[in-house]
């Protein structure tokens, strides 16, 4: 009775009619200290050890080299991309044509750059040369020198934005086929072209499926760019090579390489969050909230929980 009579006593205190009773999860508390203690352990060794040489990685944090290796791997990230989405686009067309040829040369395509690995592909591109000393492209007159033509930068953009075609022709296509086959039929009978219907209707539908991945290809694509290294592309990676080839200080260099990737992958994560929550207006009705408007939400339901245990 004692027990009963406090439990309402409470729940009158408090204003509620039934008592809440908060639950306990000691597992959650031990695993959380687990990780804490590790985490801590490992942040003390990674500050503390004199190897890793933090006061050089804060010398070359801001170096006028790692910028421009910054930019290239940018520029190179943005172009790629581009060339990829394109390509990404007119294959998956391919892919879902009625004519067997064009969907065969498509899925030819998409085969043999998804089946190489990339770093390969770029030192074809770059020793093209000693396969076609001269490109004519088949035009009489035109007599290009393949040695002045592919330079390491095309060799590198060629090499990253042919492949990532491959990858989002497969991503379009997905989306494409994630459109129900009525808004086609639809299309159809109303008159609207072929052509027009996949970029008015089907298209603009699919990218609730597209924009995802592509912004999860596109961090992809910013650290593959670090392979271009190996024919002497001036991104990132080179530029923190060449440094350290002169200084003998190869562990910095990469943290500070490393460092700059992950702020800039950090940086495109946030930009893709909020991409996927501006496509996602018009499938769900609750859109996921914002990590500013979960911030406003966690203080302001602790305000009205203290609050509401201060009555009395």
């Amino acid at each position: 009775m004692t027990a009963v009579t406090a439990r309402t006593e409470q729940a009158a205190a408090t204003g509620d009619g039934y008592t809440v009773v908060k639950a306990k999860h000691p597992g959650r508390w031990l695993s959380a200290v687990v990780i804490i203690v590790i985490a801590g352990l490992l942040l003390r060794s990674v500050i503390t050890n004199p190897n890793f040489g933090w006061d050089v990685v804060g010398l070359y944090l801001r170096d006028v080299s790692i910028g421009r290796g910054i930019l290239v791997t940018l520029g190179l990230t943005a172009i790629s991309m581009a060339i990829g989405i394109v390509l990404g686009v007119v294959f998956a067309v391919m892919r879902l044509s009625a004519n067997p040829i064009v969907r065969g040369a498509a899925f030819a395509y998409v085969n043999f750059f998804r089946g190489t690995p990339v770093l390969v592909q770029l030192l074809f591109w770059f020793n093209l040369a000693a396969l076609y000393p001269v490109i004519t492209l088949g035009i009489p007159g035109v007599q290009l020198d393949a040695n002045q033509l592919i330079t390491p930068m095309t060799a590198a953009i060629l090499g990253l934005g042919l492949n990532q075609g491959a990858y989002m022709s497969e991503i379009v296509r997905a989306g494409i086929l994630s459109v129900d086959h009525g808004q086609t039929e639809a299309a159809e009978a109303l008159g609207i072209t072929r052509l027009q219907t996949m970029r008015r209707v089907v298209l603009p539908q699919a990218m609730r499926v597209i924009i995802p991945p592509t912004g999860n290809e596109t961090i992809g694509m910013l650290k593959t760019t670090a392979l271009v290294s190996v024919i002497s592309v001036p991104e990132l990676l080179y530029s923190a090579q060449i440094i350290y080839a002169r200084t003998f200080e190869t562990v910095p260099l990469l943290i500070v390489a490393s460092l700059w990737y992950l702020l800039i992958t950090s940086i495109l994560t946030v930009g893709q969050y909020y991409l996927e929550r501006r496509f996602a207006r018009g499938n769900q009705r609750n859109l996921p909230p914002t990590p500013l408007q979960q911030l406003k939400r966690f203080f302001a339901t602790h305000d009205a929980l203290s609050l509401k245990g201060g009555k009395k």
